[in-house]
């Protein structure tokens, strides 16, 4: 016997059982991301690595370490996608977007790559769910981009359950100040910070807030309030910001230690966390990125976007709200005739393409295991066919949570199943 091929380390297999969850959660977010309305787009799955190192940061663990970069037959350097906002903004130049609205409101889903330790709701290849506006610099933007993540946890039924924390990092100037303020606290502690937050301090000292080092954390938390370094647009900006969120009854915390290490992150910034998830909390992380575009070679054209790791929000999902049996199946044709089999296939097309979910056996099993094959796969119906039933174009048609059965014409079982819907 050959041996078995095994999946690669790090990524997931979805099977049909789970499909049906993400299918859920995709039918949930297509319908908020209507409503508020987003226009769905589709970058390709890998990028020239130029694209991420440019955007994230060839300082970052992403671009030095997690990235699955590779060159093709031209000597190009390629990127499977670690993340979507950059791939979005390039799109967004490229296609000159600008020029059909001033402001594109656009939603993406997909699988992202990352070379990391893999854990629970983690995974090497994972899906992510996202949304970007891009043309308006204003503090409505920002409520509303943060009021389509809030509406799409109110349609699951978890809004409750889950927190915003939410912060500002000001505009360049006040960003800056805080650099500053941040290095003259940090720097008598230098020799106690952890390698990487030593390493952070010149070139990214906003990044030693996120540390997870316990020494880091007992260090950070006397350390200055970027809130405390804002200057008076940065400050009404914010302000704005939560008078919004209160009126339109969203909650929210202030978290001065929620910062986003890369420069092109601007005045708000946020993230929503549940604890069902323990440590890892956190499902969607997002912010204002006014410099990014330019960055990538575009207009000085500001933005705002977050992305929601698929996986994960499905795990609280399901640990806030556990799935219930449901019905997969309308209808299970069975067939007690041998000489019947060969109609099976005509009969049940008919119903499918009538819109019913149906199915038949084609192993030629006894009749008692193709109404076993009916129970495993939740049908609400059997339509159980014999030579009597054939000569007179009719079925019995079983009904699975009531136990009552009668005899109804092909044509009319669509008809009937619909009737108890």
């Amino acid at each position: 016997m050959s041996e078995k091929i095994q999946r690669v380390k790090g990524v997931n297999d979805i099977l049909p059982v789970e499909a049906s969850r993400w299918q859920y959660l995709e039918t949930v977010v297509s319908q908020v991301m209507a409503r508020f309305a987003y226009g769905e787009i589709r970058p390709p799955i890998f990028e020239k690595t130029e694209l991420f190192a440019r955007s994230v940061g060839e300082d970052t663990d992403i671009v030095s370490k997690e990235m699955y970069s590779f060159q093709d037959m031209s000597g190009t350097s390629l990127t499977l996608r670690p993340e979507l906002t950059a791939g979005v903004v390039r799109s967004y130049i490229q296609n000159n977007l600008q020029q059909i609205s001033p402001v594109q409101k656009l939603w993406y889903e997909g699988p992202m790559f990352r070379q990391e330790r893999p854990q629970k709701g983690r995974y090497r290849q994972f899906w992510q769910l996202g949304a970007e506006a891009i043309g308006s610099p204003n503090p409505e933007q920002d409520v509303e981009i943060i009021a389509l993540f809030h509406a799409i946890l109110q349609e699951l039924g978890i809004a409750d359950s889950v927190s915003l924390k939410i912060n500002s990092v000001g505009d360049s100037e006040s960003r800056q100040s805080y650099r500053t303020a941040l290095q003259d606290f940090l720097r008598p502690h230098l020799n106690e910070l952890s390698e990487t937050s030593q390493h952070r301090f010149e070139t990214n000292p906003l990044r030693i807030l996120d540390s997870k080092a316990p020494n880091d954390r007992e260090i950070i938390k006397d350390a200055p309030k970027i809130r405390d370094c804002l200057n008076a647009s940065s400050v009404d900006h914010y302000e704005q910001v939560l008078q919004m969120l209160t009126e339109m009854n969203i909650p929210f915390v202030q978290d001065d230690l929620l910062v986003r290490g890369l420069d092109y992150y601007t005045h708000t910034i946020f993230e929503f966390t549940s604890d069902a998830l323990g440590a890892q909390d956190a499902i969607c992380g997002g912010g204002r990125y006014n410099d990014l575009v330019k960055e990538l070679g575009g207009n000085d054209v500001p933005a705002i976007g977050w992305a929601s790791g698929i996986e994960r929000l499905l795990l609280v999902v399901d640990a806030l709200k556990p799935a219930e049996s449901s019905s997969t199946m309308d209808l299970f044709l069975v067939v007690q005739a041998e000489e019947l089999r060969a109609h099976a296939p005509g009969i049940i097309q008919k119903w499918r393409m009538a819109g019913l979910r149906c199915d038949f056996d084609t192993l030629k099993r006894s009749m008692k295991a193709q109404l076993r094959e009916a129970n495993r796969q939740r049908a609400r119906f059997a339509a159980i066919l014999g030579n009597d039933e054939y000569s007179q174009g009719v079925v019995q048609l079983k009904n699975f949570e009531t136990g009552e059965q009668s005899a109804i014409a092909f044509d009319r079982v669509v008809e009937t199943i619909n009737n108890y819907r």
